[in-house]
């Protein structure tokens, strides 16, 4: 029988991603051809839209022990999209996990963080009105970036990792495909993000650590082009009808990012060299954040209007113009990606009332001029509608799927923010 497109580029997995067999194998094709009145335009083309997607279903056994079962669809880490936001997790992870390395007294993730400046294109944060303290933290950066996003708030954790100990800690960790030479959407020239700032972290008026101003020794980007599109609008917005070059910027390949979000919500499950060196409240910090709602936070406090309940949530929800709100007994502990037309969402998703969990990554690309960095791109026409719905398949299915044993979710049931009343 003939093999449809989706079918041919399917694999089953095993239960660690790098395992992946070679027979292809019709599940999650089926699956979505079931709803072709969705996915037809794109899943016929999906080499135009750079579609790659990861499922995992989660099994229980008597003891509530996971197994894991993953099907893929076109992943092919050579097939480059551009990561954008995603890259804060890791970023994040590395700076938590610094902290805990370091194992100064005083030194928290809750420690006034001061960030200075000493090079070209380097800026200072001094305060942050937004905190609960009036000053920043890493822990209020790291809330910045799972609640909305905050592109400020991931450079000042990747300045005070530092870029050589951030590409090389999350190497030796085995996420090969990291490769993180720049800030984001600061527009820098590319070597001034070797130079990290000098920084204070203060606790009771007293300076408990400092670090100086640090220049990588390395270069990240990729060793050769990435040519993609026919047009590129500069930054000064003259157009140079030629390929964009990607080589300078951030790569985090589909499996790594899938394979990532495992080591957080289930470290025991993947080999030791996966994980980050977080305590058990480290762990509770992120899980909250991941998925805690921007109505549900108290600092920084934000706009329901401005930032609806999908502002960061693609799949099953459709991003930041989808207004309605989440049912209370659904969780998504995720991390997304919007950049040159590219939509990536790394999700776990959770169902208490139904006793549903799994785990849903996918990217898609949607450029139609061909034109980088002019502010054209088909996220609401195409993107959003396009995950929305993957995820609300696979959710759907996962509501159906007999399971012999019930899972135990209570570890992913959360205490969240209270925000102050007006």
């Amino acid at each position: 029988m003939k093999m449809s497109l989706l079918g041919m580029g399917l694999l089953l997995l095993g239960s660690t991603l790098a395992s992946a067999q070679s027979k292809p194998d019709k599940f999650l094709a089926q699956l979505l051809e079931k709803h072709t009145e969705k996915f037809k335009t794109l899943l016929e083309q999906p080499e135009k839209y750079r579609i790659q997607i990861l499922y995992t279903q989660i099994n229980r056994d008597k003891n509530n022990t996971p197994s894991f079962k993953t099907f893929a669809y076109r992943v092919n880490a050579q097939e480059y999209f551009n990561p954008a936001s995603t890259v804060k997790l890791p970023g994040l992870l590395m700076a938590l996990e610094k902290v805990n390395t370091l194992m100064v007294p005083g030194l928290t993730k809750e420690t006034t963080m001061l960030t200075d400046s000493a090079y070209a294109g380097q800026t200072k944060v001094l305060e942050d009105t937004s905190s609960a303290s009036g000053f920043p933290s890493i822990a209020h950066y790291i809330k910045k970036i799972l609640v909305t996003s905050d592109n400020d708030a991931y450079n000042r954790l990747y300045e005070f990792v530092g870029q050589e100990p951030l590409n090389e800690g999350l190497k030796a960790k085995g996420y090969s495909s990291l490769r993180l030479p720049i800030r984001l959407a600061t527009f820098l020239p590319i070597e001034l993000d070797q130079y990290t700032n000098p920084m204070r972290f203060i606790q009771n008026g007293q300076v408990v650590y400092q670090q100086g101003l640090v220049k990588s020794g390395k270069s990240y980007q990729n060793p050769t082009p990435i040519l993609m599109g026919k047009g590129n609008m500069t930054n000064d917005d003259v157009l140079v009808m030629e390929p964009r070059d990607f080589a300078f910027s951030n790569t985090f390949a589909l499996e790594d990012q899938h394979l990532m979000l495992r080591a957080i919500l289930f470290p025991e499950t993947v080999p030791a060299k996966n994980r980050f060196n977080l305590t058990p409240d480290d762990y509770r910090f992120v899980y909250q954040y991941m998925s805690q709602l921007p109505r549900e936070t108290a600092y920084p406090r934000y706009s329901e209007k401005e930032y609806p309940d999908a502002f960061v949530k693609y799949l099953l929800y459709g991003g930041p113009t989808r207004t309605e709100r989440i049912p209370g007994n659904i969780r998504i502990f995720n991390k997304i990606g919007q950049s040159f037309g590219f939509l990536t969402d790394n999700a776990y998703v959770v169902d208490f009332e139904h006793n549903v969990e799994f785990m849903l990554s996918a990217t898609v690309h949607v450029n139609e001029d061909g034109i980088y960095n002019d502010g054209k791109y088909e996220y609401d026409a195409i993107g959003f509608p396009f995950l929305r719905d993957l995820g609300q398949v696979v959710y759907n299915y996962e509501l159906q799927r007999k399971k012999k044993h019930q899972p135990d979710l209570s570890r992913f049931k959360l205490v969240y923010d209270k925000p102050a009343q007006n």
